[in-house]
């Protein structure tokens, strides 16, 4: 199985280089992964040119004009600009420290006609500053570290893992922060809704239509872990409007958006 990477990342370059530093410890390396940026100045840029040079895999940087908060957009850029064999997609945020196991365990529980759920422990801002102070990562978060929430998160036990990750269409707690999707899956409902603009319902949207397609979510409990720096909370000011588009994909039924991997006004879904 050939695994893409895709970071989104908007003017953060100190947790950028930490997520990255984190991929470098991992037990199995995706074969590329694609830096999405949402508009970030250029030292961001310079960041991950400076990574490129001794990197332990494809690293790429694509970046878009800074037009308002954009994710949807700018994951689907990352989406494809993936090698054409790409086989399974692992989306992360640019602030999700990674578990060394991260990747292994998302293509571990890979399962046809699923897409994944990773756990996320969020981290406080006091430790979030310390990590980014030192801008590498020494040791794993453990159960008993100080300065973090969702404790039960950082257990790692992967056979316990599969007793839990049964099949369903459960919308709750959804966060693009850390999925993984078949690629095909992804063009199959044309990617990320482009329409929504502002933060907020562009991850809940997509999987509606995946299930519309008949395609199920796998929550990963207790692995692919990815310990989450703070940051202030965005504006909220969006989440009207993508509430009404959220809804129009739930009353609808569709399975595919018009604006999003292809550009298109008339598709059959």
């Amino acid at each position: 199985m050939k695994v893409g990477l895709i970071i989104s990342t908007y003017n953060w370059k100190e947790a950028l280089n930490v997520v990255l530093e984190s991929v470098k410890l991992q037990t199995s390396l995706p074969e590329e992964i694609v830096v999405c940026d949402d508009g970030s100045s250029d030292d961001s840029e310079e960041l991950v040119k400076n990574h490129q040079k001794d990197f332990p895999c494809i690293l790429k940087h694509v970046w878009q004009e800074d037009n308002g908060f954009r994710v949807a957009a700018s994951r689907n850029n990352g989406i494809n600009e993936l090698s054409e064999d790409t086989d399974y997609v692992v989306i992360i945020d640019g602030d999700m420290i990674l578990h060394p196991s991260f990747i292994e365990d998302h293509v571990y529980f890979a399962e046809k006609n699923c897409f994944t759920q990773g756990s996320r422990v969020l981290i406080s801002e006091e430790k979030t500053t310390q990590i980014l102070s030192r801008g590498e990562i020494n040791s794993i978060i453990s159960f008993f570290s100080k300065g973090i929430r969702k404790r039960k998160n950082t257990i790692y036990l992967r056979f316990f893992s599969s007793l839990l990750d049964r099949p369903n269409k459960q919308l709750k707690g959804i966060r693009a922060c850390n999925m993984g999707f078949w690629k095909k899956d992804l063009y199959s409902v044309n990617g990320f809704n482009e329409k929504f603009v502002g933060w907020g319902r562009e991850d809940s949207e997509i999987v509606v239509r995946l299930f519309n397609k008949g395609i199920m979510r796998k929550n990963i409990k207790f692995s692919a872990i990815a310990y989450h720096l703070y940051h202030k909370e965005k504006s909220i000011l969006s989440v009207s409007i993508n509430d009404k588009y959220l809804f129009q994909t739930v009353s609808s039924k569709t399975s595919w958006c018009n604006k999003g991997l292809i550009k298109s006004e008339n598709h059959e879904s």
